[in-house]
């Protein structure tokens, strides 16, 4: 395996649940569907509940505390996927947030206007723009190829003209896996006026995205799946934000934070979401002099890369050899995301309850990604077994499943 640039150690401390006796001797691969919770999180969390647990921004010293450490999440987690605090939103899941954006671009747009989704997305980064349909709204699907789930930048080329007004797409699949060209969809969507929304839930447990870099003018993850709180974070750019159909409170019109979240969401989790910057920075300084980045929170998005990345070789050396499975999307981990499904003879659900009596914790299904499996013609009542990880899984942890694999697809 290619050296590490994380201490795995010094890494795992940061999480509680590591510690705890009721998962000891449990290797954890089910992190696709939630990561555990890093200290600085649940620091963060306590210390709201225990001295704010108030209504924030009012007169009196608590609630102006309260309210000064929301404000702080907003400008960290804005200073880790590199834009400013107003492009911030905190709502109560990323599926509740991308329903009131649907509803707000159902406003928005007009009879013959043209959006463009995908079959490779979670239905919660297509269903919301799909229903559209009903008011009249062309809905155009890029499709993936039926062999690799991949997405070809040619598929989208086909479908913009001036008509598209929206593009929506997935960073990386959370099935496929593999890491799609989010600044050429960007570019290629922004040259015939239209606007891009890109579904990050699935990339951002593996590094905090440059959204500088990327160019979408949304984009959208999930804090739980991010070392933190139930949240569900949306990064708007300003402009947009502001011309879209207010969806809260007639009074709040004026109020960014409040146009695209009718349902506030819960004070204490938005103030623990400035522990996820915390880590990331506690990750920066782990990684030390090994990786290259111009902030924290660049070199902690290469840090966990590399050791991800590092981590795959082995496992995708011992999927490649075996003939009984089907992976799906690429086995080069370095256009990958370490999601990794396999189509099996046995249904996903069955074979993840067999991992079980080797302490290995997985999951099968089709994982919300109902349309790409019916694609690749797999059945999403079959499902796929799907193992998940990320940086702070161990070189053991990777062996382990691998011997547990062998041994139940034997």
């Amino acid at each position: 395996m290619t050296a590490l640039p994380l201490d795995p150690a010094r890494i795992r401390a940061a999480f509680p649940a590591f510690a705890e006796p009721s998962l000891e001797g449990q290797a954890f691969f089910e992190n696709a569907g939630g990561s555990y919770t890093a200290l600085q999180v649940l620091t963060r969390l306590e210390g709201f509940y225990r001295r704010t647990k108030v209504q924030p921004y009012g007169v009196y010293p608590a609630s102006i505390a309260a309210g000064e450490a929301m404000d702080l999440a907003f400008e960290r987690i804005a200073a880790a996927i590199n834009v400013t605090a107003d492009w911030i939103h905190f709502g109560p899941s990323t599926s509740a947030n991308t329903y009131v954006l649907g509803q707000a671009f159902g406003e928005w747009l007009k009879a013959g206007d043209a959006i463009v989704v995908t079959n490779q997305d979670h239905e919660a980064n297509t269903g919301a723009w799909r229903r559209l349909a009903a008011k009249g709204i062309e809905v155009r699907e890029w499709r993936v190829d039926a062999q690799t789930g991949r997405l070809d930048i040619a598929g989208l080329e086909a479908l913009l003209d001036q008509k598209v007004r929206l593009v929506a797409a997935p960073h990386c699949s959370n099935i496929a896996g593999e890491i799609n060209p989010v600044a050429g969809i960007a570019a290629r969507a922004r040259a015939v006026g239209a606007v891009t929304v890109i579904d990050g839930v699935s990339y951002a447990p593996h590094g905090p995205p440059d959204l500088a870099s990327l160019g979408a003018d949304i984009y959208f993850f999930s804090a739980y799946k991010v070392y933190g709180p139930q949240q569900g974070i949306m990064a708007i750019r300003p402009s947009l934000a502001a011309q879209l159909p207010n969806q809260g409170h007639f009074f709040n019109d004026d109020k960014l934070r409040c146009r695209l979240t009718p349902a506030g969401p819960d004070h204490a989790q938005i103030a623990a979401c400035a522990g996820i910057a915390d880590y990331l920075e506690f990750v920066a300084e782990v990684a030390g002099e090994a990786v290259d980045g111009a902030t924290p929170f660049r070199r902690a998005h290469a840090a966990m890369r590399a050791q991800e990345m590092a981590l795959a070789e082995p496992l995708f050396a011992f999927l490649r050899a075996r003939t009984d499975l089907r992976i799906i999307g690429p086995t080069d981990a370095a256009i990958r995301a370490p999601t990794v499904s396999l189509a099996l003879d046995k249904p996903g659900a069955q074979v993840a309850k067999r991992l079980v009596r080797h302490g290995i914790m997985a999951s099968g299904g089709h994982f919300y990604a109902y349309r790409l499996l019916e694609a690749m013609g797999i059945d999403p009542a079959h499902g796929v077994l799907r193992v998940s990880f990320t940086h702070y899984t161990t070189p053991a942890e990777i062996e382990r499943l691998i011997v547990a694999l062998e041994a139940e697809l034997a």
